[in-house]
């Protein structure tokens, strides 16, 4: 058999339905690189035995995989109310911090009355109701006028799409499930509803002095993320990006989306940063097998477009069908990958940092190319130039060898990687493609493979050396 890796990867949510070793297991073997925790739900007893029960799948199978943090971030839900409330355009609710479900006087857990203003839009249920501040009521009360009929339910979300947070998107809640991450094996930890790159700084301050060694993904669903000046900025701060559709989509029109994803996926290759599509992308598979025709076209167009990670939400955490999802999703990205190539960047020049290890990974994809080589090795201890190369979105796999194990897990969601860790030791690519070769995976036939490497083995930020070799 010759090498078949998966170069978009898939990122899947832990909920009531996969919570369990054995399902996790199922996951990883079915497809999964990387597992998402919603900290909007659960309790941390419930996570530390998920890490655990994802650690020893990991072990078991010998397949480094991610795991995600998902901050809540600001998102403002109502309170618990007596029954369901059906409201009528015209209608005047209280919505209080304060108060208890009294009629139209509707408790929140957000108090809107220190950020609103008058004029500004309030959408509930997901942009179901949409609604318009009229009145200031009291310190913790806003009055709003609804503008269509629909039914409130306990602890719907709200959105504020011209609510400006003034960069108080981190909430206690989020500062101790930060914390308590910093204590746990977590690769990365997700913000959401960014505003400005100084959120993401912010947040970087806070890993650091808790001694966090997880990387930062930037949620996008907010009107003030994609602004020309922020959205950049955003992305360059990071160390990836997600395509938040579900909110985004409620704070900035449904239109706006798909021009949105590419606009971040492309920033993002550009940077070299891991980008995530999220959100729906096989919605009615929670409750049927088979995915409709649209759910495949989207998953497939987030391929082409060279997304690092597609990632399932409810289908996972919450559907009937996890496992036939994750399998419908695989099927999807491989037939992509074998028969379209990833779209070009209209500016085809990568804003690479490091300029001279930029140089190696461009002149060892030629080179792969040139001698069509069965893969590039990379040799990498912080996953730096393994995430370089496969910014260039080359059309072979990348083996990426790493004495450390956070490493490893971290590249397990970058493009086209799969990530082994082994010790310091000299020509561990070369041992890895040996391993390989001898397993299988390059076919019967001897095959060239190319090694990116430094000479001073295990130090970080010395890439300068590309070997050939015959397996």
């Amino acid at each position: 058999m010759s090498i078949i890796f998966k170069r978009t990867k898939i990122l899947a949510t832990l909920g009531p339905c996969t919570s369990s070793l054995e399902m996790i297991e199922k996951m990883a073997l079915a497809g999964v690189n990387g597992f998402r925790l919603n900290f909007s739900h659960g309790n941390y007893e419930e996570r530390v035995e998920q890490i655990r029960w994802i650690r020893e799948v990991t072990a078991k199978t010998k397949k480094p995989v991610a795991i995600i943090q998902d901050l809540q971030g600001p998102k403002i839900r109502l309170g618990n109310l007596n029954e369901n409330v059906d409201v009528k355009t015209g209608d005047e609710l209280i919505l209080d911090f304060a108060a208890e479900h009294n009629g139209l006087i509707i408790p929140v857990q957000y108090n809107l009355a220190e950020k609103t203003k008058v004029g500004e839009p309030v959408y509930i249920f997901d942009g179901k109701i949409r609604t318009t501040v009229i009145e200031i009521s009291s310190a913790t009360a806003i009055k709003v006028r609804v503008e269509n009929d629909g039914t409130l339910m306990s602890r719907k979300g709200i959105n504020l799409p011209d609510t400006d947070f003034a960069g108080d998107i981190l909430t206690p809640k989020d500062l101790a499930d930060v914390e308590f991450g910093a204590t746990q094996d977590i690769d990365y930890v997700a913000l959401s509803f960014i505003q400005s790159a100084e959120d993401i700084n912010n947040l970087r301050q806070i890993l650091v002095a808790n001694g966090s060694t997880a990387q930062i993904i930037a949620k996008v669903e907010t009107k003030s993320a994609i602004t020309d000046e922020n959205l950049e900025e955003i992305v360059k701060a990071s160390d990836g990006v997600m395509v938040a559709r579900g909110d985004l989509a409620v704070e900035a029109g449904a239109e706006v989306v798909p021009i949105v994803q590419r606009r971040i996926i492309a920033l993002c290759r550009k940077y070299g940063r891991l980008s995530i599509v999220a959100t729906q992308m096989m919605a009615s598979m929670v409750s049927a097998p088979e995915p409709t025709r649209a759910e495949v076209s989207d998953v497939s167009s987030a391929v082409v477009q060279g997304a690092d990670v597609v990632m399932l939400s409810d289908e996972t955490a919450n559907g009937n069908y996890p496992i036939e999802t994750i399998t419908a999703m695989k099927k999807v990205i491989l037939y992509t990958q074998d028969r379209e190539p990833v779209a070009e960047l209209n500016d085809k020049s990568l804003d690479i940092a490091n300029k001279s290890r930029d140089a190696i990974s461009v002149a060892a994809i030629s080179l792969a190319r040139q001698i069509n080589a069965a893969a590039l090795i990379v040799e990498t201890k912080t996953g730096a130039t393994a995430a370089n190369v496969a910014a260039h979105r080359p059309n072979l796999p990348i083996i990426s060898v790493t004495s450390e194990l956070r490493s490893a897990q971290q590249l397990a969601l970058c493009y086209t990687n799969r990530s082994y860790v082994r010790s310091e030791e000299k020509e561990a690519g070369l041992s890895i493609a040996q391993e390989l070769k001898n397993e299988g995976y390059f076919g019967e036939n001897p095959v060239d493979v190319i090694v990116v490497s430094g000479l001073e083995s295990g130090a970080s930020g010395k890439t300068d050396t590309i070997r050939l070799y015959t397996v």
